[in-house]
């Protein structure tokens, strides 16, 4: 695998969701989704000098970078093509995590075990993170949920419903349509009635190895 960025589909999927064309400087978050990517190449190259070299380069970058922006994206982390990252500051992913593609994190949101060592989230694709939000432990969001601002999500959340509270609960279509239109009034209606969504879809699969895209 080549460790240019510009051959990386991972990495031209995250700038296509930036959507300003080449990835600007003043950017902090994608300096840190930069870093994440290269180490991933890296990691992926074939053994020997070259590699240890690169290895050493990623660690240094990825301490500056994780410095000055207050984002902490562990090489080891699953992240598919598209993350956005909206903001920056107090992100801290644990390297356990697994995000799918086209997914949306904003500042201060935390992605993490609830015990040292213990399970952490499974995010699947086209997942939304208000600020601050924090998801513990062994949970799954399903494709295309949404969770709100200090959110502390601890159960799954089905595809497509809206979590949220400390602890997060899933809103019914009614209420997410309120939530959501008193945050972006005009919006159109977000959300599930969860108690049916539950129902319809089956309990979490077991991901195979090497899978990102859920």
């Amino acid at each position: 695998m080549t460790l240019r960025a510009h051959r990386d589909p991972d990495w031209a999927a995250d700038v296509a969701r930036w959507g300003l064309g080449r990835m600007p400087l003043r950017e902090q978050s994608m300096w840190a989704l930069w870093i994440y990517r290269y180490g991933r190449r890296v990691d992926a190259a074939p053994p020997g000098f070259a590699q240890g070299l690169h290895r050493r380069l990623h660690l240094l970058l990825h301490t500056v970078v994780e410095t000055l922006t207050g984002i902490s994206l562990p090489k080891q982390t699953r992240i598919g093509p598209g993350l956005r990252i909206w903001h920056f500051g107090g992100i801290f992913v644990n390297p356990g995590t697994v995000i799918g593609a086209g997914c949306t994190l904003r500042q201060g949101v935390t992605l993490g075990n609830r015990v040292d060592g213990g399970p952490c989230p499974v995010l699947e694709d086209g997942v939304e993170l208000g600020a601050y939000a924090q998801v513990l432990g062994g949970v799954r969001l399903g494709a295309g949920c949404k969770v709100g601002a200090m959110s502390v999500v601890l159960q799954d959340v089905p595809p497509g419903a809206t979590a949220v509270g400390n602890p997060a609960r899933i809103l019914h279509r009614g209420e997410a349509l309120r939530a959501r239109n008193d945050a972006c009034p005009g919006a159109g209606p977000v959300g599930v009635d969860a108690g049916q969504e539950q129902n319809k879809h089956p309990a979490p699969q077991e991901q195979e190895p090497g899978s990102v895209t859920l």
